[in-house]
């Protein structure tokens, strides 16, 4: 099948390159020509495992084009995915200005008719606003012959594993409005959908919805499970062992239980708010939801406040090592991630900061330039060099094997300061050093 992509952001290209890698013919489109002319070279905008491997081989084979004319891609196919940004208005509410001029733009050049499936993450009626575009559009170059439908196909990617995501979806909802376009949607996903029936068919309203339910969901169990942390660490008590014990229960299981020092990405923060915003428009008192995002802000400073507690209010001119500025391993994105709310805090009381993270370097600097309080190093181990602490906020596995003695012997302060509970606290503390996970029993060190 012919397929073209709006938007060669996280969502778009790994899209386009999983359909390309089973053999459909996909052109991507971009406003931004340096991005473009990158990934025509094959090297990918994002990090992303697996995604460099998959773009080469489909460029080679000829299966995946990359474009700044959007000529180029109306024209070249009739099922065409919109995946660009919907970024959070001041009030929380998503942005849907780029969603709606792409459908503006494919409605002024097509000839044919066209299938426009909605990849972004958009508020309950989005469809309804692209059709009503789409076909207002097309009325008024007197173009009103030609048929479009609107398909709500929300994604449901993880960041550090989207290609494989991609390939072996768990489901994938997609909102028809009528037969045709379910058989459509049925035969462009039929190579994802062979072990067993994994597309979810329904209105596009209720897919719209399913992905911010989704998310608000997995957002829930993640702030239920630091409240449940912050209440542990009062009251003495191991909250891995809390984990355990509920996730042996069918009904909850384990996933997304782990506590830390707050969730971020693209998706979590901004969906929540988005929710926010429409229950509000409804006039639904979002008590819940609020509840969670209000957790997760103020579990992104849990780590400072114990810096502080530990020096006794006074950061000024400590230097504090950090391990980790990706919201998560396996990516470089920094949107949201709490590494960024530790940084700021720790500069606006007069802390230096000396990071390593195996990605996401390049684009530290560039979010925050050079900053004489911002040191990034080129080892993990470097990070430690006249350091006073250490802070864990990412878990890569490069930080999951170290040398305690070496981490004794390096920071002044003797003091590791755990956002993902990565160590096992009798064994740190019998090296002699002081640490704080999330929820779990403070040990003093061994003498």
């Amino acid at each position: 099948m012919e397929i073209s992509v709006f938007g060669t952001g996280y969502v778009g290209l790994v899209q386009a390159a999983a359909l390309a890698d089973v053999g459909h013919q996909v052109i991507c489109v971009d406003i931004d020509p340096r991005k473009i002319a990158q990934l025509q070279r094959g090297v990918p905008t994002i990090h992303e495992p697996g995604l460099a491997e998959m773009l080469e081989r489909n460029l080679a084979e000829g299966r995946l084009g990359f474009t700044t004319q959007a000529s180029d891609a109306v024209l070249h196919a009739d099922i065409i995915f919109i995946a660009v940004g919907t970024p959070p208005n001041e009030d929380g509410s998503a942005d849907l200005g780029h969603v709606l001029d792409v459908a503006r733009e494919i409605a002024r050049l097509m000839d044919s008719d066209k299938t426009l499936i909605i990849k972004s993450t958009v508020p309950v009626g989005t469809a309804d606003r692209v059709l009503a575009v789409a076909r207002e559009t097309l009325a008024e170059l007197g173009k009103g012959m030609l048929n479009v439908s609107v398909v709500s196909n929300p994604e449901f990617l993880r960041e550090g594993s989207a290609v494989n995501d991609c390939i072996r979806p768990d489901r994938i909802v997609a909102g028809c409005p009528d037969e045709a376009t379910r058989q459509c949607i049925a035969k462009l996903y039929a190579p994802f959908n062979h072990n067993h029936d994994r597309i979810l068919f329904m209105d596009n309203r209720s897919a719209e919805l399913v992905k911010y339910a989704s998310n608000a969901m997995l957002a829930t169990r993640i702030s239920f499970m630091n409240e449940i942390a912050l209440l542990a660490d009062r009251l003495g008590v191991d909250v891995n062992a809390v984990r355990k014990g509920m996730g042996a229960d069918s009904r909850i299981g384990y996933h997304f239980l782990y506590p830390g020092c707050g969730f971020g990405g693209s998706c979590f923060p901004k969906d929540l708010k988005a929710l926010i915003r429409t229950a509000e428009e409804q006039d639904v008192p979002p008590l819940l939801l609020r509840a969670v995002s209000e957790v997760n802000n103020q579990q992104r400073l849990v780590l400072f406040r114990r810096l502080q507690e530990f020096f006794e209010g006074d950061l000024r001119g400590k230097v504090i090592a950090l391990w980790g500025l990706a919201f998560k391993p396996n990516t470089d994105d920094m949107r949201e991630a709490p590494s960024r709310y530790l940084m700021e805090a720790l500069w606006a009381a007069g802390a230096v900061v000396q990071a390593y993270d195996p990605e996401a370097m390049t684009e530290c600097r560039r979010l925050y330039g050079y900053r004489p309080d911002l040191q990034l190093c080129a080892t993990r181990d470097d990070c430690l060099q006249n350091a006073d602490a250490l802070v864990i906020c990412t878990e890569w596995k490069t930080f999951r094997v170290v040398d305690f003695d070496l981490l004794r012997d390096k920071l002044r302060s003797r003091l590791i300061l755990d956002g993902r509970n990565l160590y096992d606290p009798a064994e740190v503390a019998r090296a002699g050093l002081h640490y704080r996970g999330i929820g779990v029993p403070y040990q003093a060190p061994a003498a």
